[in-house]
């Protein structure tokens, strides 16, 4: 009962000193151990052949630079998991931090004192892990140096003003600006009072890009009949700005810049889980709907400004067009009989184009068409 808790800075300095280490590296200087005293210390086990650890390291390295910078008392001990000691010291190259010398027996020593089970794992010693936030790498991940002290109630803290920001919907408290396709500056502040589409997409992805063509589409009709109080801002989830910038030549719209932080916190604030995803905002910043890619699948245009109301109404006058189209046709380009059907969306297979709600369709060979595209036999 007398001696140190596993998760404490001084039996983690006993457990390295049992294997002959006595000093921690920083680049190619020796540090003592010492020189983390009166510090919040965590524990960083990582290795360079692990994907999910090279797309942490820069951001942790950010977090890490911006609290050292504020002068918070954090440091950071690395523990590799790696294979051998060239891809160790290729991982530790980026590290602004302190470094465990290479040992693939104490790495094995610790994974098991500390159960490490994945990696990367972020442990803070010196604290109660009940008082600690139950995913600490996430953490980091969400809110970057924000995240500090990695706490239980840190994190209830930061998810209570991301509700505040979604509940209260002031644009200039989830972005600042945009810029359009010619790099020109945007600010949110000019955005207020318009319906706002919040669209999450990327390059890279198939669905995104046949989204795309029905969005533009959408946003043209709608700015074309002078609804100018229409307005999209793209949040990009791509892989590296040169995907991004082509992707914005394509959009008529906004985007977040690549390098602002703001594109995660719109995807974290808003609960943002896959892609393409738009997010519709009304005039009063305030969430009208989640599900603005089937609205726009769906109606196009003609559902603007997207609110309840407006497709409930929409609706009912689609259903009376309906009821004004027969049951079931016989067209001449095609040999089965094709049956009124809803559609969310489809192509037509005679003018290759895009429908919606409403398509004769054959349940023998899948085989649709507008209406307006029916020549039925005499």
């Amino acid at each position: 009962m007398g001696g140190p808790s596993n998760d404490s800075a001084d039996n983690f300095k006993a457990i390295i000193e049992q294997e002959g280490i006595h000093h921690l590296l920083t680049g190619e200087h020796k540090v003592p151990f010492s020189s983390c005293e009166q510090k919040t210390i965590c524990l960083l086990f990582s290795a360079n052949w692990s994907r999910p650890c090279n797309a942490f390291i820069p951001q942790l390295s950010q977090a890490y630079n911006a609290l050292k910078d504020t002068h918070q008392e954090l440091e950071i001990i690395f523990i590799s998991f790696d294979r051998d000691e060239n891809g160790f010291k290729e991982h530790i190259k980026s590290m602004p931090w302190l470094v465990v010398p290479f040992d693939v027996n104490l790495q094995k020593k610790l994974g098991n004192i500390y159960k490490v089970n994945q990696i990367p794992s972020f442990i803070q010693l010196n604290i109660d892990k009940s008082l600690l936030a139950k995913d600490p790498v996430g953490l980091i991940k969400d809110y970057g140096p924000d995240a500090f002290p990695f706490t239980k109630k840190r994190q209830e803290e930061l998810k209570a003003l991301d509700e505040t920001k979604r509940q209260e919907g002031k644009l200039e408290q989830v972005f600042t600006y945009g810029i359009n396709c010619k790099g020109e500056k945007i600010s949110s502040s000019e955005l207020v009072g318009k319906t706002i589409g919040l669209y999450f997409g990327a390059h890279w992805c198939p669905p995104c890009c046949d989204f795309n063509t029905q969005l533009i589409e959408a946003y043209n009709d709608i700015v074309k009949n002078k609804h100018q109080e229409f307005e999209v801002v793209y949040i990009s989830t791509d892989r590296d700005v040169k995907e991004f910038e082509l992707g914005l030549t394509k959009m008529p719209w906004l985007a977040i810049p690549f390098n602002d932080r703001t594109r995660q916190d719109l995807c974290r604030i808003y609960e943002v889980k896959w892609i393409p995803t738009l997010i519709i905002l009304g005039p009063n910043g305030k969430t009208i709907s989640t599900n603005g890619r089937e609205l726009i699948s769906l109606y196009g245009a003609k559902g603007y400004p997207f609110t309840e109301s407006k497709i409930v109404g929409l609706e009912s006058s689609l259903m009376k067009e309906g009821d004004k189209l027969a049951r079931e046709v016989m067209d001449r380009k095609h040999k089965h009989v094709l049956k009124r059907d809803v559609a969310k969306a489809y192509i037509c297979d005679y003018c290759k184009k895009r429908g919606s709600f409403w398509a004769f369709s054959c349940h023998a060979c899948g085989y649709d068409l507008h209406p307006t595209c029916i020549e039925e036999t005499l």
